[in-house]
């Protein structure tokens, strides 16, 4: 308890109920709730209420444990992990969870974009009069905008995301409400005819399986605020409080906000855009529904607007500050440690953009705006629940030697029961986000499906190999000195990205049998010269200055 008064000098400590309204303002949203309708259409009302029960609780409550047992560390995830098996997984941990932000801060500047086209026109059609090439310029400009703007504004950007998470949460409640009065002044007409309770139950097969993983990225998050569990008074019973209020909550939204879409959109003819465009054509019908006009389109546009870019401002700036400073010195190379006069990882921030400008270009040449949208959605829902794995893969660490890791709140009394339920959650989300690298709103088997496969493939294994690299490059550093020099870096760099482009190239030959097979081959090729390359002693008179102390 000490420890904790440490951590808190101050003794402002926050409510369960506060934490609870955190909590729900990462988790779940409009947005999540219309991506897995559109996936599953009304058989995900059966999907959410088995997710809420047998994920979301447990899932909540295993936060909360951890949260408990590192709370002197503040609760976060890679620290979770460090606690339980080491540094250097606990710095991969930390890289697996930054990476995993790479596509979410890339769709939330897409979403920027689209949410302002909506503002300032009310209407879906200046899509089309963008060109994918547009729509990347536009969102690598949004990047490089919210850099500048979090550094001159990071205060106005926390409280801007705090009114935004609320305002979301808000429009969600009232989406829900809306629709059912609405209901009822329509005497039950709904969009989606025919409807019975069967309609609820899905169809398993391989399609519903591989968007299991769209529902858990959707509802995870709640570790986010695992650290305020040391400005609790009493989180032993506070925090449980909180995940249950959390799941309670989110399960209103998810099942009476999938059943509200339905009176809306008819579920087995839905509209191709409704992940990018949905809300807007929900909240212009209930508009017009109560003699309203485009009032809560509008509101909504503003509002997403705002949230979207207060989350990238922080996406950018606090996950980049995260992974610099918490893997410290033995597995970050120097170059990327550097910071500028403010005291910002500059190399960092540039290491960002870059990933997300290759991310950019891997969905590039897709058709159109809305396949990008989607396919990012699906990126996400691939290295998010990943991620996620971490969570389950510590609680069953912590149970399986509880007396090492004592905790006031503990979830299942029993080891051995808690370390089966982790074990069981862990295998499930691995298990969905193997399958959830299938690509979604295309047709399967089509050229566009083909191409989705191969860059969702290329993604995960550039984003997650770059963090077993690094480790890699900082020996270099230490042994010496730099870890590579001007010609190597280039070279590289040139290799790497002439292999993407041309992997891209052959992805879109419709007509070249084999095609997975040359890009898999050219690809290893080019890793082989690249690894020739790096693996030779660097010239220490040709270094770069970032590589300087």
């Amino acid at each position: 308890m000490d420890e904790l008064k440490n951590l808190n000098p101050d003794k402002k400590f926050i409510s369960w109920q506060t934490l609870f309204l955190m909590a729900l303002c990462t988790v779940i949203g409009l947005d999540d709730i219309m991506y897995n309708f559109q996936n599953q259409g009304m058989a995900v009302i059966f999907s959410w209420i088995v997710m809420v029960l047998f994920y979301v609780i447990p899932y909540s409550l295993m936060v909360g444990q951890l949260g408990s047992v590192f709370s002197t560390e503040g609760g976060g995830l890679s620290s979770w992990v460090r606690g339980t098996d080491g540094e250097f997984l606990g710095y991969f941990t930390a890289w697996t969870y930054w990476a995993a932000s790479i596509p979410y801060a890339v769709d939330s500047a897409n979403e920027v974009i689209v949410d302002l086209g909506w503002a300032l026109t009310g209407s879906e059609k200046f899509q089309d009069q963008i060109p994918n090439s547009l729509f990347a310029l536009l969102t690598f400009v949004t990047f490089i905008v919210f850099i500048i703007v979090e550094h001159h504004f990071s205060n106005s950007m926390e409280f801007l995301s705090t009114i935004g998470g609320g305002l979301m949460v808000i429009m969600t409640i009232l989406f829900v409400v809306l629709a059912f009065v609405g209901l009822a002044k329509s005497d039950g007409h709904m969009a989606t005819t025919n409807f019975t309770w069967r309609d609820i139950f899905p169809k398993f097969d391989w399609h519903y399986f591989s968007t299991i993983a769209m529902l858990i990225y959707a509802m995870n998050g709640a570790e986010l605020v695992a650290p305020y569990v040391t400005k609790m008074k009493k989180p032993q019973y506070d925090f449980p409080k909180a995940m249950i209020a959390l799941a309670a909550m989110t399960a209103f939204l998810t099942i009476f906000g999938s059943f509200a879409l339905g009176i809306y959109f008819n579920a087995n003819h839905l509209p191709n855009d409704l992940k990018m465009n949905g809300a807007y054509y929900a909240f212009k019908m209930i508009g017009h529904q109560y003699g309203w006009g485009n009032f809560l389109l509008y509101f909504w546009a503003w509002t997403s607007f705002f949230f979207n870019c207060a989350l990238l401002a922080v996406l950018l700036d606090a996950m980049t500050r995260m992974l610099i400073s918490d893997t410290g010195s033995r597995y970050m190379p120097k170059f990327l440690r550097k910071k500028d006069k403010n005291g910002l990882p500059i190399n960092g921030y540039i290491l960002t953009v870059a990933l997300s400008s290759f991310i950019m270009i891997l969905g590039i040449f897709l058709p159109n705006m809305n396949d990008i949208f989607n396919w990012l959605l699906n990126l996400n829902a691939i290295v998010s629940p990943g991620v996620t794995c971490w969570i389950f893969y510590s609680f069953m660490r912590i149970r399986k030697d509880s007396k090492k890791f004592p905790s006031k709140y503990v979830f299942i009394k029993n080891d051995k029961i808690a370390y089966a339920v982790g074990l069981t959650l862990l295998l499930v989300t691995a298990i969905a986000t193997i399958m959830g690298i299938t690509p979604q709103d295309v047709p399967e088997g089509s050229n566009i499906w083909w191409y989705e496969l191969i860059i969702n493939i290329v993604a995960v294994i550039v984003l997650i190999g770059l963090g077993a690299i690094l480790p890699g490059i900082r020996h270099r550093e230490i042994e010496y000195g730099i870890a590579f020099d001007k010609v190597q870096w280039i070279s590289m760099i040139a290799i790497i990205m002439g292999s993407i482009i041309f992997g891209i190239y052959l992805g879109g030959l419709k007509h070249l049998s084999g095609r997975g097979i040359y890009i898999a081959v050219e690809g290893i090729l080019s890793l082989l010269i690249v690894w020739l390359i790096g693996r030779r002693k660097p010239n220490l008179a040709n270094g770069f200055k970032a590589e300087e102390d």
